[in-house]
């Protein structure tokens, strides 16, 4: 499942899907920090893309598969902090509140992510305890 191509991004950066976090789950570019990858990967569980989200996840810390409920409607990101995680670095930390319906049921994830920089491309590793 994605998104058309000229919806906004479920990131909510005001952009378009296929201008912004489209491109990344295409494979047609790479996030470029790690903020971006963060906003990538809670786009990729909004859309439903399994694959971008195990093809983000650094091998150490990767599950074997990833079977995401099609209940669970993702509908808002909010960034708390970030550190690091520039276009200069190698890795850096997001903190962020994902907010989500199921059913009827409104709840949100709160986490402070880790990320690397390996190869020139982002990953997310783990959350930070």
């Amino acid at each position: 499942m994605t998104a058309p191509e000229d919806v906004r991004c479920p990131c909510l950066s005001g952009e378009t899907y296929g201008h912004c976090c489209g491109r990344f789950h295409s494979g047609a570019a790479e996030a470029p920090t790690a903020e971006a990858l963060m906003r990538s990967r809670y786009a990729a569980f909004a859309v439903g893309d399994a694959d971008y989200l195990l093809r983000t996840w650094h091998p150490s810390t990767r599950p074997k598969t990833l079977d995401l409920d099609p209940d669970q409607r993702w509908m808002r990101l909010d960034i708390l902090s970030r550190s690091g995680g520039s276009l200069l670095e190698s890795a850096g930390t997001v903190e962020f509140v994902a907010h989500y319906r199921y059913g009827r049921d409104r709840d949100s994830l709160h986490e402070h992510s880790r990320f690397v920089r390996e190869h020139g491309r982002w990953l997310y590793v783990d959350a930070l305890g």
